[in-house]
Parts: structure tokens; C-alpha cells; sequence
């Protein structure tokens, strides 16, 4: 009974919150967890410190591009690029992010992204919603395929214990991951009314809430060598943490001596972007003029800032709840899917529901999967139902999407789960599981 009062709490916090918009689901998410912890007397759980931090690094960086000019240049680059063919980002967003996760081993890095996607869709007459929710959900795709992510380094892990190798894992996953993305990319390719004739969003202009979308003025002179400047110093700055990830020896090693003891460290990844990121905004600070107080009154620092403070309380809620009842939660899968191995991946899904956390869900579930006789092949083919945490619009990436589109197409609708990101989600996860099973059992 407690069980289903908390969740309901939980449900709750969600949607009210959705319903005020703005930081409102972060804000409401701090009502549950006074009752949660005070009242219930729940664990506290935690918030997820090292990805607020790598958003306000990365959006801090952005911000000062978004200052020196570089983002009004790089639009423009893109707008001629799209003007022959403007429908192609619905493709070209989710192919590029999906390499780009892969690549860095992070989907953190999409915070960089999502703010262009917006801007370019909007540019070029797109509804922002298609490309930006589906990037959101090839993000995802792309972590699980990554081969130095968290999530797949914990399912080699797990799997090891089978004779499984990280090639094989990847030869699944890779192919039936791009192919899914693929697939959602099509399915999203007319989702939706065109910008030019949704009603909220022409009711939004007439009615002043946001600008109407104005002709870039042409950059000259210093001007322009300081947005060029600051967008590739931004970009060198992604290669360089994409490099970062693929040969983890160029991170940095350290000693410290703790308990009398001498002891080697690493740098982690997500220490890494923060510095690099936090060094790219003083850089254009200091040497293509981004100015500071522009910087911190920009639309992209705005939106990010909504972002961090949504993600805070959501997430700390949801790490809450699944502390107070893991044993529960895991012990109810575990019991659903004796005899019926095919259910296993409704039990990821579910699960990574509640942990927010692939790699959570993963270390989680994957060893009981192997304990109840589960063969190792289809547990591979499975893998992809781990992405099951855009069901409830309460991920960082989503709410980040959700703030950075300013025409409203992309949204968390009335019912929570009619939300822009159930759709693409589905679809793609889906056909990952598909494509994944018959590569497994043909190959």
C-alpha cells in the first residue's frame, strides 16, 4: 500500500509540475521529497551533481559563444546549407548526435546541440518538435552503442561471465541502434502541424511571448572573425572531450596519498567536460570579447537555467522513491519474468523507468537475467529496452529539449505521457530490439 502512495506522490509531482511549466517540475519535485524524507521517512537519495554540472558548464560555454556572435555564424552557415533541402535536419540532427554520443561515450554532450536545433528548425520554417525529440531519443541510441560508455562498459561486465566480448556486444548494438534511429527518423518526418500553421505557436507571436524569427544581420569585420572564432574554439573544445572519451590515456593521471597510502587516479569524463567547458567560456571571454553580463542574460543561459533546476528536483525525487523501495521494485521484475524470458525486456524497460539510468538498469537487472538461465544472446538482443526512461518525461535531456524549443511544439502534453518524446521513443526502441534480435539469432 505504501508503495503505490508513493508512487502516486511521485506521478503526482510530475504532473502538476509539468502543468506550471518552467521550473515548475522542479520546484513541485521539492514538495515530494519533503514528504518523502520528513514525513515517510524515505532515504534521501541523491541529485545527479556531475550532470548538473556538466550542463552549466557546457551551457556557460555556449552561453559565451551565443555572446561573441558564434551562434548567429553558425546558423547562418547552416541555413545555406538547408536552404535547397530545410526538411533534412529531421535526419541530419538525430544522425549527427547519435554519432557524437557514440563517439564521446556521453549524451551529456547534446546540451551543445539541442540549442542549434532549435534555432535552425525555427530558421528554416521546420517544427523544432520532429528534429529535437528525436535527437533526444538518438542520444540515447548512442550511448548504449558507445563502446566507452558507462552502460556498455557494465554490460561487458556482466556478461563476461558468459564468454561475451565487447566486439560482440557492439556488432549487435551498433547496427540495430543506427538502423532504429533511422527508422524513428522517418516516423517523425511529418509529425505534427508545419510551424507556419500551428496555432500555439502563431498565438505566441501575435501575442509577443516570443520573437518572430528576424533575418540574421550579416557579420563584418571584427565582428565576424570573433563569432568564427568563438564557434570553432567551441567545436575544438567537443572534438577534444569526443577525443577525451575514445582514448581515455589522454586523461590525466594524478597521486595523492590517502591513508598513508601512495595512490594513482584518472580524471573522470564528466570532470573533464566541465573543466574544458568552463576554460572554452573564459577563452572567449578573454579573447573574442564575449561579453559576461550578455552571456548570463542570453536565451540559451535562460533555458539552461530551467533546465539544471527542473533536472535537480526530478531527479532527486525519482532517486528517492526507487531508494525507498529498490528491494520491492527488483524482487516484483524478477518474479514477472520466471518462464516467460521475452518479458525480461519489459522488466528493463520498466526499471530503467525508475533509476533514469542505463547503466543503473543495467548492473541492476542483467545479473539476475543471467541467474535465471536467460541466455547471453538474447539478453544482447534485450539490451536496447534499457532505454526506457523517455516514458516519463522527467530525463535532463528532455526537459533540457522541452526549454530550448521556444515555439512549444516540443512538449510535455496535458496527460504527462503524451509528451513529443513517446513516440520517437517507442518507435526506435523497438526497432532497436527488433533489428538486435535478428542480427543475434541469424549471425
Amino acid at each position: 500500500m505504501m508503495f503505490w502512495i508513493e508512487f502516486l506522490i511521485f506521478l503526482g509531482c510530475i504532473v502538476v509540475g509539468a502543468r506550471l511549466k518552467g521550473i515548475g517540475m522542479g520546484a513541485i519535485a521539492g514538495l515530494g521529497l519533503i514528504v518523502f524524507v520528513f514525513l515517510f521517512q524515505m532515504p534521501e537519495g541523491s541529485p545527479p551533481v556531475i550532470v548538473l554540472g556538466m550542463i552549466l558548464a557546457v551551457i556557460t560555454a555556449l552561453a559565451a559563444m551565443e555572446a561573441a556572435g558564434g551562434l548567429d555564424y553558425l546558423i547562418s552557415i547552416a541555413e545555406k546549407i538547408m536552404r535547397s533541402k530545410p526538411q533534412s535536419i529531421t535526419f541530419i540532427a538525430p544522425l549527427v548526435t547519435y554519432v557524437l554520443i557514440f563517439a564521446s561515450g556521453t549524451q551529456h554532450v547534446i546540451y551543445a546541440l539541442l540549442p542549434v536545433i532549435a534555432e535552425i528548425s525555427r530558421k528554416s520554417g521546420i517544427r523544432p518538435e520532429r528534429p529535437m525529440a528525436m535527437s533526444v531519443i538518438a542520444a540515447q541510441q548512442g550511448l548504449i552503442a558507445s563502446p566507452i560508455s558507462a552502460t556498455t562498459v557494465a554490460m561487458v561486465g556482466v556478461l563476461s561471465v558468459s564468454g561475451v566480448s565487447l566486439i560482440q556486444i557492439l556488432a549487435v548494438i551498433v547496427p540495430s541502434t543506427f538502423l532504429a534511429v533511422i527508422i524513428g527518423s522517418i516516423a517523425v518526418f511529418k509529425k505534427g502541424k508545419e510551424l507556419k500553421d500551428d496555432p500555439e505557436y502563431m498565438m505566441k507571436l501575435t501575442e509577443g511571448k516570443i520573437d518572430a524569427v528576424a533575418e540574421i544581420k550579416p557579420l563584418k569585420g571584427i565582428e565576424l572573425n570573433r563569432a568564427k572564432g568563438s564557434t570553432f574554439l567551441f567545436f575544438a573544445a567537443i572534438l577534444f572531450v569526443v577525443l577525451l572519451g575514445v582514448f581515455p590515456s589522454l586523461r590525466p593521471t594524478y597521486q595523492t596519498i590517502k591513508e598513508g597510502a601512495l595512490i594513482t587516479g584518472q580524471i573522470d569524463m564528466g570532470s573533464a567536460i566541465m573543466i574544458i567547458m568552463l576554460a572554452v567560456a573564459g577563452l572567449m571571454m578573454a579573447i573574442f570579447k564575449a561579453n559576461a553580463e550578455k552571456t548570463v542574460k542570453g536565451n540559451i543561459m535562460k533555458s539552461g537555467i530551467v533546465a539544471i533546476i527542473s533536472i535537480l528536483g526530478i531527479s532527486w525525487l525519482g532517486s528517492s522513491f526507487f531508494e525507498g523501495n529498490r528491494t520491492l521494485i527488483v524482487e516484483s521484475i524478477s518474479a514477472a519474468i520466471a518462464g516467460y524470458q521475452w518479458v525480461f525486456g519489459i522488466g528493463l524497460f520498466l526499471l530503467s523507468i525508475l533509476l533514469f539510468s542505463q547503466a543503473a538498469t543495467v548492473v541492476t537487472l542483467m545479473p539476475i537475467g543471467l541467474a535465471i538461465g536467460i541466455p547471453a544472446p538474447l539478453l544482447i538482443a534485450l539490451y536496447p529496452a534499457v532505454n526506457g526512461y523517455f516514458f516519463l518525461p522527467t530525463y535532463g535531456t528532455i526537459l533540457a529539449a522541452v526549454s530550448f524549443d521556444q515555439t512549444g511544439t516540443t512538449k510535455i502534453g496535458k496527460y504527462i505521457v503524451n509528451h513529443s518524446f513517446m513516440f520517437p521513443g517507442l518507435v526506435t526502441t523497438i526497432f532497436a530490439i527488433i533489428f538486435a534480435l535478428l542480427i543475434t539469432y541469424t549471425f
